[in-house]
């Protein structure tokens, strides 16, 4: 009975063992994915950082060439009002019998 009982104590103890060594291995993986997710926030990070600066610059160029479009449909729109405004004073010339005095070279 005492050989019997110290080989089931053996099988426990070697199960236990081994148990324990499953868990230090599990532990030892959680680390180093623990580790390598550290590392991989810190690098999206450092991504999304300097994407959001690409994406600032870009926005300033985007604005620039907004600003540039909207003044040159400024500028179109009062020269188009100019023109209108122009021929009006024309007609109402012209219904007086007057004119505009056009020098030609």
């Amino acid at each position: 009975m005492s050989i019997d009982m110290s080989v089931e104590k053996m099988a426990k103890l070697e199960e236990r063992l081994q148990r324990a060594v499953r868990l230090e291995k599990m532990v030892e993986r959680w680390k180093i994915l623990h580790t390598n997710c550290l590392w991989q926030m810190t690098l999206n990070q450092r991504r999304n950082f300097y994407a959001a600066l690409r994406m600032k610059d870009a926005m300033a160029k985007e604005l620039v060439l907004a600003n540039k479009q909207l003044l040159l449909v400024r500028q179109a729109a009062l020269h188009q009002l100019f023109e209108k405004e122009h021929h009006q004073y024309q007609r109402e010339l012209n219904q007086m019998g007057k004119a505009f005095y056009v020098e030609r070279l």
